[in-house]
């Protein structure tokens, strides 16, 4: 009770000015928190958050040998978070004056949509060529889960996305055609960039190493993969962990529009109350795809 008058207290005390703080405070927060997330380091961030944790129940118990230890690591260990987070601080720093923070991103959210429709299409078209001269092909749509880290290990491009750019990457002689592209808002942000593997052992044996990639890039983030296979030619697409295999092209077109493009309130609520009709819709897509 005396807690809860307490909090009453502070709450009736409070100005404008502190709840703007809280709420800016917030925000930042939660930023931090969802860039950490999307990367590798998070659990690195779930080690420190234990050390904390061990450092401050030696305190409360009096274990002063484990507490003096814990101390001087938590000292030494500041510089070595620095060097260690140092691409996710600039990464933070690049996105305060970014397209990702700016509120004119809301006038630009047009220009965005029509940017990854003009890169569903390009994509479909070049899959649909390189289907049919065998060409293998593996391609990586980001989505909220940032692929930074993928994209260090391959080759910066940063180019607008089109069928002969994407053919003579994948072609079968190009230093890059091994590994994965990357695509970001509709742009080819990198090319020849290395893949995780898929860790799940009942994948069929006859996906080869570029199928079990883009699987496993699928499992690790919330990435879109479109694969075209160099032996049979044919097209899939890899989400979740999950691949549809032997897609059209326009069976691909749809999947990506579908899974890419941002969807208003008008079609969530279609969803909602017309189910059947999206159950038929699937229903539809799997008999397309075998």
């Amino acid at each position: 009770m005396e807690y809860l008058e307490r909090g009453l207290y502070y709450l009736l005390t409070m100005e404008l000015t502190d709840f703007l703080d809280i709420a800016i405070v917030s925000y930042l927060i939660y930023r931090l928190l969802s860039l950490v997330k999307s990367t590798s380091s998070e659990k690195l961030l779930k080690g420190v958050l234990v050390v904390i944790l061990a450092l401050w129940l030696s305190s409360e118990f009096r274990l002063n040998s484990l507490n003096f230890i814990l101390n001087r690591l938590v000292e030494l260990g500041v510089l070595a978070l620095i060097i260690l987070f140092q691409p996710e601080i600039r990464r933070i720093l690049e996105q305060v004056g970014g397209s990702r923070f700016s509120f004119m991103r809301v006038f630009d959210k047009k220009d965005q949509v029509s940017s990854i429709e003009h890169a569903i299409r390009v994509t479909a078209e070049a899959c649909h060529e390189m289907s049919r001269d065998r060409v293998g092909a593996l391609i990586v749509f980001e989505r909220k889960n940032l692929l930074d880290d993928i994209l260090r290990s391959g080759t910066k491009i940063d180019a607008e996305p089109s069928v002969e750019l994407l053919k003579n990457v994948f072609f079968v002689k190009a230093p890059m055609h091994d590994g994965a592209m990357i695509m970001r808002e509709g742009r080819v942000l990198g090319a020849g960039c290395m893949l995780p593997l898929s860790r799940n052992v009942n994948l069929s044996r006859d996906l080869g190493m570029r199928h079990r990639a883009g699987i496993g890039m699928s499992e690790n983030s919330d990435a879109v993969v479109v694969l075209v296979s160099e032996e049979t030619g044919s097209i899939s697409v890899a989400v979740g962990g999950m691949l549809k295999r032997h897609l059209t092209i326009e069976t691909l077109r749809l999947l990506l529009s579908n899974e890419l493009l941002p969807k208003d309130e008008e079609q969530q609520d279609s969803k909602k109350k017309f189910p059947l009709k999206e159950l038929l819709k699937r229903k539809k897509d799997k008999t397309d795809d075998e």
